[in-house]
């Protein structure tokens, strides 16, 4: 692991960063300590003029913040330009609604013996995140508006490959008079990120990422018992029912698949046809992806971007050719990518068996698995066969039917007529698989603040 800004599409190096010292990360956890004390006592609306700064910041620098998305990720500049809105939508949404979210409750008691009981809702102190490259901007903009809304402060990880865009977003905090050490970017080491769990000041972790490094973090916070949240990988279910508008349910599939090229946590992975409408939907599915123009991403008429690495690309052909060696049928799609860059031709998988191990694996990348179901029933079971479970959605013209197929699918998220969506007002996560907690909301801003209970009691009140 190495801290650099690689561009995914013209394969330059374009700046390289040291790791951080031990001393350095022990600078940076008595900073966030020291700022925590100040900041868990400042007031809501203190708090919310910081979150909104920081909203209008992004809006003002667009473009700026876009470009070095593409820059270090490959995202495409119009796919960019959305994650900053969403990002300053994420900040703004609790600069309105932290206060309230977080209001004292008063709790109905079964006793009037047992006093008048409130629910408070204090912060815990100094939190860790750890954040993927795939949503540069996004993914720490949903930990830390609602965190450090609630009055924690924070350290962050960042992916290796986005130095950039973590150092921006630490720059972005104090342009916006978040007070110093609340919210530090540190370019550490495995080593050392074991290290700031165990800190005694460091009360939490979240992280978002793979299950391999799920599964590492949070042993190390259950090891340090330490609070942690985990949004980790998913294959959704995009299911297809009968009587769905094909036209429109094709289209939303191809964006569903290929947006940020493929390389989103809930892109429509498992497309689920039941047989009736099989046969139409792949002959439109395969013109629909034929359509995307691979090229570059800063060009507004490119439609696939790259990978975010080159060896993100050839991790994911290694799949797809052991997924062929199981017996799965892989069919190249549209025009040939370019040569340069980090491209993989979109590729769609058919025949993906129970014995085939691919088939329970997350594709992180315009591949797209296809599946053919007898009827809605088996679309169902089809779509529970995963170890993942995180969003899905289910097409159909008949809504009400379409939200009692929804209620069936196990997992975090599930949209009728529409692909996963990912806005500030709705809340993410998922179960099994996938991770546990939830970000955003209320349930975010809740996932790391101490529910204390405040009970005044008549002192005469019997025991």
């Amino acid at each position: 692991m190495s801290y650099a800004t690689v561009n995914p599409y013209t394969g330059e190096t374009v700046k390289t960063f040291p790791y951080a010292t031990d001393a350095e990360v022990a600078k940076a956890i008595d900073e966030a300590h020291a700022a925590f004390l100040d900041w868990r006592g400042s007031s809501f609306a203190e708090r919310a003029k910081v979150m909104q700064r920081a909203a209008d910041i992004l809006r003002a620098q667009s473009e700026d913040y876009a470009r070095l998305l593409t820059l270090e990720m490959g995202k495409l500049i119009g796919e960019a330009r959305a994650e900053v809105e969403l990002s300053a939508a994420i900040f703004e949404y609790y600069a309105k609604y932290a206060e309230k979210l977080l209001a004292p409750e008063k709790l109905p008691v079964a006793d009037p013996a047992e006093g008048e009981a409130i629910l408070v809702h204090d912060p815990l102190g100094v939190l860790l995140c750890i954040e993927p490259w795939n949503f540069p901007y996004y993914q720490i903009a949903r930990i830390i508006a609602p965190q450090l809304s609630a009055g924690n402060t924070m350290l962050l990880k960042h992916a290796a490959n986005v130095p950039q865009c973590a150092a921006v977003f630490e720059k972005l905090m104090a342009e916006a008079g978040l007070p110093a050490g609340a919210f530090r970017n540190l370019y550490v080491t495995h080593g050392q990120v074991e290290a700031i769990i165990n800190d005694p000041r460091v009360h939490g972790v979240a992280l978002t990422g793979s299950e391999a490094a799920g599964s590492i973090i949070a042993a190390q916070a259950g090891k340090a018992l330490k609070k942690s949240t985990m949004e980790l990988g998913g294959a959704d279910a995009f299911v297809v029912l009968k009587d769905a508008d094909l036209e429109k349910t094709v289209k939303w599939a191809v964006f569903g698949r290929h947006w940020n090229a493929g390389q989103v946590c809930v892109s429509s992975k498992r497309i689920i046809l039941v047989k009736e409408i099989h046969d139409a939907f792949m002959e439109a599915y395969v013109r629909g992806v034929e359509g995307l123009r691979a090229g570059d991403p800063m060009d507004p008429a490119t439609t696939l971007a790259p990978l975010s690495s080159q060896g993100a690309a050839d991790g994911l052909k290694q799949q797809i050719a052991e997924a062929v060696s199981h017996g799965a049928k892989a069919q190249q799609v549209g025009a040939p990518v370019p040569s340069q860059g980090a491209f993989l031709q979109p590729t769609i998988l058919t025949d993906l068996d129970e014995n085939n191990p691919a088939r329970y694996w997350e594709f992180f990348g315009p591949v797209s698995m296809i599946f053919r179901a007898e009827d809605e029933e088996d679309a169902i079971r089809i779509a529970n066969d995963s170890p993942y479970g995180l969003g899905g959605s289910v097409f159909t013209r008949d809504t009400k039917r379409g939200a009692e197929v929804a209620a069936r699918i196990s997992t975090g998220m599930v949209y009728v007529n529409h692909p996963t969506m990912v806005k500030a007002d709705l809340p993410f996560g998922g179960v099994r698989r996938s991770g546990y907690g939830r970000e955003l909301l209320g349930l975010g801003i809740k996932e790391f603040v101490n529910h204390k209970l405040i009970d005044i009691v008549d002192i005469d009140a019997p025991f």
